[in-house]
Formats: C-alpha cells, sequence, structure tokens
C-alpha cells in the first residue's frame, strides 16, 4: 500500500488570494485581483465557466477595478510594491500596458469614487496638494478636463458617493474610525443627512437608491450599526431597517425590484438579508462562505460576493435573481487536502479583569497530531476582529500540531458600537488585560501553560506581542512581531499624512498623552523582554514603517537577546507575493520548532 508523507508546509499556501472583483455590464467577464500565478495581478475570467486568463504583467497590488458601462475599458489603480501610493490607470479591455489617467507625483496617493452612468467621468480622491486632508476632484476621461469638487480643510474627507445625475455628491469627514459625518451637496447647498448628535456616531457605507434618495449605514443613537434613509426633497432621516445584535457592514439596492440586501457582522461571521419592495421584515439568505470581503447586485439583480470560509480559502460565488443556490464562479481550494482534514474553529467565551465578557477563537490540533503547544494570535486592526475566515499559516500551524487562540478584545468590530471605541486612547491598557485573562482562561482550562505558549501577532497584533513580550514575558516562552509599532511616538510621526488628522482620537496626543503612550508604548520595556523573538518586516510598509520594527531589533540585540529579523524588499503591510509568504511562515514554523525545548524566560 503506498503511503503518502504528511503535507509540506507550502502546500497549505498553494491556495491563492482575491483581492476584489468586478462583473461586467452583460455579466460576461468577471475580472479579480489575485496573485494566482504567485504575483498580484488583474485576471479575467470568461462567464460561465471560463478559465482564468491574465489582464496584467505588473506583478503589482491594484486598489480596485471598475468595468467601464460600455466596455471600452476598466479602470483600476495601482501602487509600487506595497507602498500604497496609488495611482489611477485605464486598461484595454484584453489587457496589456494600463495607461495613467490622472497625473500623479510618486508619493501621490489617489482613491476612487464613482464613474458616471456613460463612463466619461471618472470621480476620485488625491493627495496632490492636499496631503494630510484630501481633494475630491472629478475628470473627464474624453476631454481630460479636471475640476477640483471639494478640499478638505482641518479634517481628512473625501467623496464617497455621487447621484446618477451627478447633481448631488456626499462628502465624508473622517475624525476617526467610529467617527464620522456626511454632508451632502446639491446645486451648491450642503446638507447634513444625519440629526446633529454628540455620540459622534459612524457613517460606514452609502448609496443612491436615485436621484433623491440615500441609503446609508450608521448605528447613531443605537448600540448597533442599522440601514437609515435620507430624502433629499423632505430632509427627512429615518430608520429603514436594523437587525438585533448585528451590526450592518455592507448594502446594496436593486433598482428595478425596489429591493435591499444588505450583510451583517455578528462576532465572528458575516449574514445575509434581503429586504423586498413592501415586505414588513428583512429574510435572512443562507450563504456558502462564513465572511464576505466584498458584494455587487447587477441590474439584472444577480448577486456576487468574494468572501472566505473557516476552511475555505478566497472564492467568488454568484446567485442568480430568483435562484435559491449559489454558483461558485472559482474553485480555489487547499492543494491535497479534503476540509476534513482542516480545522473548524470554536467559539468560546471568558470574562475580563473587570468583568468585560470577551469572544474569542479556539482552533484545536487534531489529537493525533497535537504537539501540545499553543499560539496565541491577537488580530491586527485593532478596530478590526478575528473572523472565520482562512488562514494558511493557521491550518498549516494546526497540521503541525499547535492550537490557536484568537481572542476579540475590546475594540473588535462586530460586537456593537461602544465596544468598538473602547480601544480608542488605550491600545496598551484594556486590550491588553483582555489577552492576560485569555491566557490565564488558557491555563485555566489545562489547554496550555507558560512552557507551551507563544505569542504571534501581525500589525496592531505585531504591537501587541511586543508589548506583551514587554509586560508579560513570564506569561510565554517566545514571540513573533510582523510589522507591529514598537514604539507610539515615533509611530504617530511615520503613518500616512492622511492618517494624522485622525490619530488623536484613535491613539493619542504625543504632548498631552506623553504619560499614557510612554507607558504603552513597547520600547519602554526593554530590560524586561527577555523572549526569543521572531521580527519580520516589510520594507515598504507606509502604516508601520520599517524604522519601528529597525528600533526594536537594534535596541534588543545590543542587550545581548536572541532576534531574528527578516526583511522583505518587495512588500508593504502584508504579503502579497507567494514566494515571501512561504518563506515568512516556513521562517516561523522554523521559529516555534527551535524554542519548543528551551528553556523559559524569566523577567
Amino acid at each position: 500500500m503506498i503511503q503518502f508523507p504528511k503535507p509540506d508546509v507550502e502546500q497549505y499556501f498553494q491556495t491563492y488570494r482575491i483581492s476584489h472583483f468586478a462583473v461586467s455590464a452583460d455579466e460576461k467577464r468577471l475580472f479579480m485581483d489575485s496573485n494566482l500565478n504567485g504575483q498580484p495581478n488583474i485576471w479575467a475570467m470568461d462567464l460561465p465557466g471560463g478559465y482564468p486568463y491574465p489582464l496584467t504583467y505588473l506583478n503589482q497590488s491594484s486598489q480596485f477595478i471598475k468595468a467601464d458601462p460600455q466596455g471600452r475599458h476598466l479602470l483600476t489603480a495601482f501602487d509600487r510594491d506595497g507602498d500604497e501610493n496609488y495611482h489611477l490607470y485605464a486598461l484595454p479591455p484584453e489587457g496589456g500596458v494600463p495607461l495613467p489617467v490622472v497625473p500623479a507625483e510618486p508619493n501621490d496617493r489617489c482613491y476612487f469614487a464613482e464613474l458616471s452612468e456613460d463612463g466619461q467621468r471618472l470621480y476620485y480622491v488625491t493627495s496632490a496638494g492636499n496631503p494630510n486632508y484630501l481633494n475630491s476632484r472629478r475628470i473627464d476621461l474624453e476631454t481630460g478636463e479636471d475640476e477640483l469638487l471639494y478640499s478638505g480643510e482641518e479634517v481628512t474627507s473625501s467623496l464617497f458617493a455621487v447621484s446618477p445625475d451627478e447633481k448631488s455628491y456626499v462628502i465624508l469627514k473622517m475624525y476617526s474610525n467610529t467617527y464620522q459625518t456626511a454632508h451632502l451637496y446639491r446645486n451648491n447647498e450642503e446638507m447634513v443627512i444625519l440629526p446633529v448628535s454628540e455620540r459622534y456616531s459612524q457613517v460606514s457605507d452609502l448609496i443612491f437608491a436615485d436621484d433623491n434618495r440615500l441609503l446609508f449605514i450608521t448605528n447613531d443613537d443605537s448600540a448597533h450599526a442599522y440601514v437609515a434613509e435620507y430624502r433629499i426633497d423632505t430632509r427627512e432621516f429615518r430608520l429603514l431597517c436594523r437587525i438585533e445584535g448585528e451590526d450592518v457592514e455592507f448594502i446594496r439596492w436593486h433598482q428595478a425590484s425596489e429591493t435591499l440586501y444588505f450583510w451583517t457582522l455578528t462576532g465572528p461571521e458575516n449574514r445575509m438579508y434581503v429586504l423586498g419592495k413592501n415586505a414588513d421584515e428583512p429574510r435572512r439568505i443562507d450563504m456558502p462562505l462564513d465572511t464576505i470581503e466584498q458584494v455587487n447586485v447587477t441590474k439584472a439583480g444577480n448577486v456576487y460576493i468574494l468572501g472566505r470560509g473557516a476552511i475555505q480559502p478566497h472564492n467568488i460565488y454568484r446567485k442568480i435573481a430568483g435562484a435559491e443556490s449559489w454558483e461558485p464562479l472559482t474553485a480555489n481550494r487547499v492543494t491535497g487536502l479534503d476540509p476534513s482534514d482542516l480545522v473548524y474553529p470554536d467559539v468560546i467565551r471568558y470574562n475580563s479583569c473587570d468583568g468585560l465578557e470577551i469572544e474569542a477563537l479556539l482552533f484545536k490540533a487534531k489529537p493525533e497530531q497535537a504537539n501540545g503547544y499553543t499560539v496565541f494570535w491577537p488580530h491586527g486592526g485593532p478596530q478590526a476582529s478575528e473572523a472565520k475566515f482562512f488562514r494558511p499559516m493557521f491550518q498549516m500551524m494546526l497540521a503541525q500540531g499547535y492550537h490557536i487562540f484568537a481572542p476579540n478584545f475590546r475594540g473588535s468590530t462586530g460586537y456593537g458600537a461602544e465596544f468598538v471605541k473602547l480601544v480608542e486612547r488605550d491600545w496598551g491598557e484594556g486590550p491588553r488585560l483582555d489577552c492576560v485573562a485569555g491566557i490565564n482562561w488558557l491555563f485555566d482550562q489545562g489547554i496550555t501553560s507558560p512552557e507551551r505558549l507563544f505569542v504571534v501577532g501581525g500589525s496592531y497584533g505585531g504591537y501587541m506581542t511586543l508589548l506583551l513580550a514587554g509586560r508579560h514575558p513570564e506569561l510565554f516562552r517566545a514571540a513573533v512581531d510582523i510589522f507591529g509599532p514598537s514604539n507610539l511616538f515615533t509611530f504617530l510621526e511615520s503613518v500616512p499624512e492622511d492618517w494624522k488628522p485622525m490619530m488623536d482620537n484613535w491613539l493619542g496626543d504625543p504632548i498631552r498623552d506623553r504619560e499614557r503612550l510612554t507607558k504603552d508604548s513597547p520600547i519602554t520595556y526593554l530590560d524586561q523582554m527577555v523572549n526569543p523573538m521572531l521580527v519580520i518586516q516589510g520594507a515598504n510598509d507606509p502604516r508601520v514603517v520599517k524604522a519601528e520594527s529597525d528600533q526594536i531589533v537594534a535596541a534588543l540585540q545590543s542587550k545581548g537577546l536572541d532576534v531574528e529579523y527578516i526583511v522583505l524588499d518587495d512588500e508593504g503591510h502584508g504579503f502579497s507575493r507567494k514566494t515571501n509568504e512561504i518563506l515568512v511562515y516556513r521562517r516561523m514554523l522554523e521559529f516555534l520548532q527551535k524554542h519548543q525545548e528551551s528553556p523559559v524566560a524569566q523577567a
């Protein structure tokens, strides 16, 4: 009988990422940004049932894809090796060399806002001439005439939606991730579409249902986000639809049938609902995915979704109008493995130090594979969450025998408006204690011990990993930091320019909050960092710049600590290239295996 060896580490990374997609007006072609060939490019598929073929060979990530309604071109934006300085381009329908459509300097950032229904006018947001607060503009793609619509002042602002008749547009002013105000402009008159509130409400998605009606997501005067309506003629605001205990995350409107589609986030998963014309209550629709990353409802009423499941990598599905079932358009899967070979998480809850309930995902290695060690994973964001989405790293570690524990500490999304605000101006106290309570829960349950626990995190999770390494080294044996801020003062200075107006509300002021920011900076605790550490950094990361990792690595190496450092020259805040992803996670696995039997450090 032939006996096959255990899957190699690389086998878990033979899936591909799909970042976003678009569908042609006639729905005969699907376009997607993917690293299908190991590098980020734009691909196309003929529908139904076509095979993917490349449209670009730049090996660069795109920001969005928008198909011209008349099929003349695709609009997109590319950065350079992860620097997130996106520039706007047009791409021939069959692919090839992108053509710049908006003049831009190398460090300018451009964001797509809207394309007119005839495809002639492009609405966009740019940092050019206003790097902190951004400008919103309109360019005629035929004549090249470029017009300033709105210039941000004092607060970062951006064009968010344009009415079908192009006589109205909405500017979103962004004070923080949880506080935005929406301002509608029509005939040079400004209307504020939300009632004045002292609660600092969120406006997270907004669309024109028609020239006179806006639909948008807000949590104004509510514990959870809901769908609201604003009528321009009467200036009337009203609650349209809500689901008790769930946060609405995406909305789409089908004009012909007057149907509202919306998706909620509840804890670690998404749910889908439909509210038809004259319906009293929304109807829940089953989905083939646990989590959703992009949705599209076409003029024909067909629904497309992009997302992942806990044991399913990125895939795109379509639901034809009137049908009950979903049709898979892509077939992304883990090479050589059945879903039964992968691990689905348990959802557990525990109380933090102040009694706040925290939800977490617990992935338990199969008994025949378990090695007795656990990885504690604080997620990034911090105003995000660990949801039921496929991570090759998780499944690779589980196959090697590691349990994985991922808490949604205070500040995580999917648990209501107040919960997500708890991390603002408190990056290092409440969330850290939630993590410590989670680690102690693992100890109390007998799942692991300090001798058998590792901490691994990326972005904010990398920051939390460093902070735990400095303040609680006795709780674990080694740490892996993936592009995490090490010094909150230098981090405040180095974030992208259009982030800086929001940093006070999000993190704090370096003068007013000096004592707290010092206390919450990992670099403050260098003398207490005694655990072996692996640090990973993208050289072009614009969010957490390389200097954040350089300084902590240099400081720890100068005191003789066991620190390994990997810098990826062609990456930013993440891994877009398959070779880099495999390199990083193979080194990570080797690091964990190396330190399984090493002595536990004592502070």
